[in-house]
Parts: C-alpha cells; structure tokens; sequence
C-alpha cells in the first residue's frame, strides 16, 4: 500500500460520499413534508391522487433510510462517531415514524440540521482532513501483535505437512511472519509499497512487488489466507472502489478449499456486499472483536471462516449485517477458542507466483527455475568445453583452423610449447620457352602464382622452430 499521498490530487471517499449524501438528505426531507402536504390536500376529494402520493412518500421514506445507512458508515470512517451514533438514531426514529402524523416539521428540521453537520468538500476542516491524511497512508494499519497471538491461539496447523500462507497486502510482514513462525508454513506477501516489499522480503520467504490485483499467483495453493486490506480510498484518475471489498474478492481464488480466511477489517465494514461475499463462499463462519485499547482505536474485528463450495441456495446475511450496527455483540477475540479452526493436512505447491514488477531477488529465482535459462547455460558450457573432431583432420582443415587462431596459444602435452599460426603470401614464378612451327626459339612466357602458405611457429623448452 503506499506511502504519503497528495491531499489536493485526491478527494476523499468518505468526504465526496457525505457531500452527496447531504444534498439527498435535505432534497428528500423537502419532498416528504411537500407529499404529506398534497395527500392532506387531497384525501377527502381525490382518492386516487392522495393514494399516489403516499406510496411516494414511502418510498422517499425507504430511500432515506438507505441513505442513513451509507452515511453511518462514512461518518465512521471519517472518525465522526458521535455524529455516526446521531445517524443511527435518527434511522431508528424514522423507520418508526408515523407517515401519516401531522407534525412533519420537527422530521424536517433534524434531518436538514443533521445533514449541515457532515464534513463537506466545501466544509471540511482541517482536523478531519488531518485525521483523514494519518489514515491514508494507503490504508496501512500493521495488525497488533497481541490480537494476533490471539488469532493464533485459534488456529490448529497439521503435522508433517509444510502450508502455504498467503497475505495480499502484507507491508512489513510482520503478522504473517507471526502466524508462521514455528508452524512449518511458507509464506507469500504482495505489497505496493516498495519500501515495505523491501522490509518484508527479510521476513517472508517469497515477496511481490506492486499491485496483489495484477500479479500472477497460483488457485486453490494456499491454506491460509490472511487479509488486513486499507481501511479508506480516495478518489483520483482511477475511479472509487471499497479496498476491503476488493481484496476479499480477489483472494478467495487463491485460497484452497477447506483453507481458512484471516479477515481483518472495522466492523462497520461489515455491509451487506461484504457480509454477501463472506456467506456465499465460507462456512463456520464467526466475528470476533480485538483487545479493547485496539477496538477503541481502529475499532477492528476478525472474520475467520473455511472456505466452501458455493451453495444452490442464497444462505441469510442478516446476522452478519447485525454486527455492523450492534459492535457491543461481538464476542472479544480473547474469548475465541483453542484450536477452533484447523487448517487442511493437504501438501500443495505454489506453482505460479510473481507480483506486478520484477524485483531483483525474484528475477534470480525465476531464473533459476527456467528450463529456457538452463539451456542456454548448457549451451554457453559446451561453447567454452574442448571440443574434439569426430575424425582426423585433413591438411586443408588444418590449415583453415591454424590460419583461423583456433590453434593459437598453450599446447598442454608431454612437452609443453607455446604455437602460433600464421598465413604468408608466396609468390611462384614459372618460366615457359616458346617456338615456332620451324623449331625456332622465339622467347619466354613468365608466369606468377600467389598462394597462401601456412607457416606453424613454436616455441618449446629447447628453443625456437619455424614449420611449413
């Protein structure tokens, strides 16, 4: 996940979600006081449109609602807990209210009141954006050793077989590297950030740089996959999107099934997308709260569960969801059982596994492991081996090899000497008498013939030789 980001070239998830919240809110407060007001108008002299009316007013009810729901979550991750605690009473208020009363005006003004106090784009202040920025860092919260250890207590590793652990975003690596000490596990970590991929490759065995969402990585190889993805987006050139939700989706592929999910996220995360994802592909699923001192900080929770194959029909959500709105409910994670979740005895190999960038620790291995590469090594090994011909030689051949170098240098025999070839130019001169058809002499033809000669110089113990 990545380090410092820019404030102005980046608008806040949260912030640009309450900014249009606000305008939905006080829109819809005005259309329900204006329905009542027509069904009022018309109840007693047109039956129809006052019916018409009502069924509208319920649906601005109904969406309304939805509305508080989003805007609970955004008011949470801005840190704004009081005002999320405000969201959902005036949620429990409405859904209660009497759409037929006559006293509109007090809905009126505490859903329009309420809506002026979220931390617009236009009215941010700094100690939002302040506490929004600390956030930020790409989302990156390194789970607390201790809730860790806690996580770990729950967990039963098989004998004899070495598991293979997988964190998407796993930044220093230090909880994987937790989880894995002393449990014959091999662990595999993807982290964005290189500073941190740099750190984590002294703790995990295999390290990915870059992006987790475009790397290469074996399905169904892990046995264990553990997630804690970045708490907040931003919005930028690359469009919105829920990192918790990303991440979740993204690694169920890798995770084998009967494999066990480590998912680390704040509980009012829980949405119902998220609470869909988790029973649409988990079984023995439960939520555990962390150790008070981290709740009140980052208010996390712990999703464990075994993956399954997906079920013919839809399994209900809705106890999931319930934590969302009801933290208090959730069990302390030291309260969850000894050896509650065992982790399957089946060896399995990682047969792809290679991030975004190629860093140079993982280029060697990939190296290492290519057949292609091995090759060309072998090559390259028979290139600088003696080399001998599979039949003597002829003069000619000799003479092309000497002439070539091939030849040249330390003669290593009975009696050492040093060899060099060289090729001279001769020149041959033949002298042709000529006579004519009497007999007479009637002078010479000279003729001249280069060719090359081959002259062989060595030099041994007892002294120089020149050869032919």
């Amino acid at each position: 996940m990545a380090g410092q980001l820019d404030a102005a070239a980046n608008r806040y998830y949260a912030i640009e979600q309450l900014t249009e919240h606000q305008e939905t809110i006080q829109w819809y407060a005005k259309e329900m006081v204006i329905q009542r007001a027509i069904i009022h108008k018309y109840q007693n002299s047109d039956l129809k449109t006052a019916r018409d009316t009502y069924t509208k007013l319920q649906q601005s009810r109904t969406f309304l609602l939805q509305t508080l729901s989003k805007v609970r979550l955004c008011l949470m991750e801005a840190e704004l807990y009081q005002l999320a605690k405000t969201a959902g009473q005036i949620y429990t208020g409405l859904s209660r209210f009497d759409l037929m009363s006559n006293n509109y005006k007090p809905v009126y003004d505490l859903l329009y009141g309420f809506a002026e106090q979220f931390p617009t784009n236009a009215t941010a202040n700094a100690a939002v954006i302040g506490r929004l920025m600390n956030r930020v860092k790409m989302g990156y919260y390194p789970t607390d050793p201790e809730n860790i250890s806690l996580i770990l207590r729950g967990i039963q590793f098989p004998e004899g077989v070495t598991t293979n652990l997988l964190d998407p975003c796993c930044g220093c690596g230090k909880a994987l590297r937790q989880i894995a000490q002393g449990n014959n596990c091999y662990t595999y970590g993807v982290e964005l950030d290189e500073s941190r991929a740099e750190e984590a490759q002294t703790r995990l065995h295999r390290v990915g740089f870059g992006s987790f969402f475009y790397s290469h990585i074996s399905s169904e190889a892990f046995h264990l996959l553990f997630l804690n993805p970045p708490y907040l987006s931003v919005i930028n050139e690359n469009g919105r999107a829920r990192h918790e939700k990303q991440f979740l989706a993204g690694g169920i592929p890798n995770l084998m099934y009967g494999g066990l999910l480590v998912y680390v996220i704040p509980y009012y995360r829980l949405t119902p997308d998220i609470c869909r994802i988790l029973c649409d592909n988990f079984e023995e699923l439960s939520v555990w709260r962390f150790t008070d001192n981290e709740f009140q900080k980052f208010k996390q929770i712990a999703v464990l569960g075994i993956r399954k194959h997906r079920d013919a029909s839809t399994p209900s959500t809705a106890w999931l969801e319930n934590y969302a709105v009801a933290p208090e409910s959730i069990p302390l994670l030291s309260e969850l059982p000894e050896s509650r979740y065992a982790i399957p005895g089946t060896p399995s190999e990682v047969k792809t596994f290679r991030g975004e960038k190629f860093d140079q620790k993982e280029l060697e291995r990939q190296m290492r492991r290519s057949s292609s590469f091995a090759q060309m090594l072998a090559h390259s090994e028979l290139d600088d081996g003696t080399k001998r011909p599979p039949l003597p030689l002829s003069i000619g051949q000799i003479g092309l090899v000497g002439g070539s170098g091939m030849i040249n240098g330390l003669i290593e025999c009975d009696t050492p000497h040093i060899i060099k070839g060289r090729i001279v130019k001769a020149v041959r001169t033949e002298t042709e008498e000529k006579f004519n058809y009497k007999g007479s002499h009637i002078g010479s033809e000279i003729t001249e013939t280069i060719t090359n000669k081959m002259i062989f110089n060595v030099l041994m113990p007892d002294g120089f030789k020149s050869l032919a």
